[in-house]
């Protein structure tokens, strides 16, 4: 598939010139009061989601296995690992972070500007810069609103590299979470560790030379691994450019650089000048899940439970359900017949068949047992995933979904959504992302008391004098 028009390959090398210099300083400069108060409120959510969400992930089969890997490195005890009884070096710390975030697949996503785009596909902006901007912050004794200046701009960055990268990045199969995600790691790190523009452009490059991630691996539990490396990636070059090392000041534009490397070029129009301008959590918005799966089910799963309750539609009831959406849809949702719990994250069929089984789609529903239950297995064959012309045509920057239900009697229920619960168009409020908080910590036998003070401390997260106690909190 060939890069769409209006992303010309070298548009970045004949006009960007400066851009990462001007990204360095837009972080350098930032500060929490030009944070507009309305995306301080919505970081918030997000903040509160994903530590939720280390907390459950702190519990997965990979949270075990990063537990053990990181423990034998015997190194100083200086940063926490959210959800666990064990402390390590920051760099370590945020990738056990992010691997434990991005665990379930159930953080929030980015949505798209441009209508060629994969709406909520540009990448997962939480995972790769709370992880890098907590240990950090721990680490020095910052402050509650030194580390949601250092999120901020660190999901900014990653946000609007998403953006303007052309969609041949993704297409091809890049990972943005772990590409894009170093720069929201480096940012987030340098910006604590006080760096001048110059010192942090260079930061960008080591990230830039070290972001990976391809998404033949979605449905393992080396999805995840791409965004905890992306999180230490970022600290590993603040700390290795603060003490000297040496890398490009043009990471970004260069014809040898990381657009046009990883993408074969960038919409310089997408991001010069746009940085905070506006703030991407204001528009077009990030996205917080409402269930463990891949976002691009998330509009037909909203749909289908709408139908479900409002015409009392039971699992006997079905005889088949066609699902149709865009072709992009159904690039990312891989896999048809599920054999694990990993797998069915992006399977559309084994989304639309727990639901209509279990009227629910929560972290105890995204298990193997789960999915290899006979009468999952059974409703799994009766849902058909195909691309349906009125969803192809309503343009990538929506995830069009398109449900009709035909029930055993000979009725046909249909239904369109282009949004999900958790969207901007439908979004959750801090209470709902407390719920959802709270079922994280349940899930993984979180103490209950431990829960309800974290809500309560995120909710006014920028009076805290020192993360240390928020930290504390967070351990096992």
């Amino acid at each position: 598939m060939t890069a769409p028009q209006n992303f010309t390959p070298d548009i970045g090398t004949r006009k960007g010139a400066g851009l990462t210099r001007r990204a360095a300083e837009f972080v350098v400069a930032a500060t929490y009061d030009s944070i507009p108060p309305e995306v301080r409120e919505l970081g918030k959510k997000s903040v509160l989601d994903g530590f939720g969400l280390a907390i459950a992930g702190a519990v997965a089969e990979s949270g075990r296995i990063v537990a053990r890997r990181v423990q034998e490195l015997g190194c100083a005890a200086i940063a926490t690992v959210i959800g666990a009884n064990y402390q390590t070096a920051p760099r370590f710390a945020a990738f056990a972070n992010g691997v434990a975030i991005h665990a379930d697949d159930y953080d929030d996503t980015q949505l798209a500007v441009a209508p060629d785009r994969v709406y909520g596909l540009l990448t997962h902006p939480t995972a790769p810069a709370l992880p890098p901007a907590l240990a950090c912050s721990e680490a020095a004794g910052r402050s509650g609103e030194d580390f949601l200046l250092a999120y901020h701009v660190g999901v900014e960055l990653e946000c609007k590299i998403a953006e303007a990268i052309s969609p041949r990045h993704y297409q091809h199969g890049f990972h943005s979470t772990g590409t894009c995600g170093a720069f929201a790691a480096a940012a987030a790190a340098g910006k604590l560790r006080g760096l001048d523009a110059e010192t942090m452009a260079r930061v960008f490059a080591l990230a830039g030379s070290q972001s990976a991630g391809l998404r033949e691996n979605f449905g393992t539990m080396t999805k995840p691994f791409h965004a905890g490396r992306a999180c230490e990636n970022g600290v590993v070059a603040a700390d290795f450019v603060a003490d000297g090392w040496t890398a490009t000041a043009k990471i970004l534009e260069s014809p040898r650089g990381f657009f046009q490397a990883h993408g074969g070029g960038y919409e310089l129009s997408a991001i010069d000048g746009k940085l905070g301008n506006p703030w991407t959590f204001e528009a077009p918005g990030i996205s917080i899940k409402p269930h463990p799966s891949g976002s691009l089910t998330h509009p037909g799963m909203t749909k289908m439970l709408e139908l479900i309750h409002a015409r009392n539609i039971g699992a006997d009831d079905v005889d088949e359900v066609q699902v149709g959406t865009n072709h992009n849809m159904l690039n990312a949702l891989i896999h048809h017949d599920p054999q694990d719990e990993l797998q069915a994250k992006f399977s559309m069929e084994f989304c639309m068949a727990v639901l209509l089984l279990e009227q629910r789609a929560n972290l105890p529903e995204f298990t193997d047992e789960v999915v290899r239950r006979d009468d999952v297995r059974a409703m799994i064959r009766r849902i058909k995933f195909t691309v349906h012309p009125e969803a192809e045509a309503a343009g990538y920057d929506k995830m069009t979904t398109l449900l009709a239900i035909r029930l055993k009697n000979g009725e046909t229920i249909e239904g369109r959504a282009d949004f999900g619960k958790g969207s901007p168009a439908n979004p959750m409020s801090y209470s709902e992302v407390a719920d959802k908080f709270r079922g994280c910590a349940d899930f993984a036998r979180f103490p209950a008391s431990r829960a309800e003070k974290i809500i309560d401390t995120v909710r006014d997260l920028e009076s805290v004098p020192d993360m240390r106690r928020v930290c504390a909190l967070l351990a096992a």
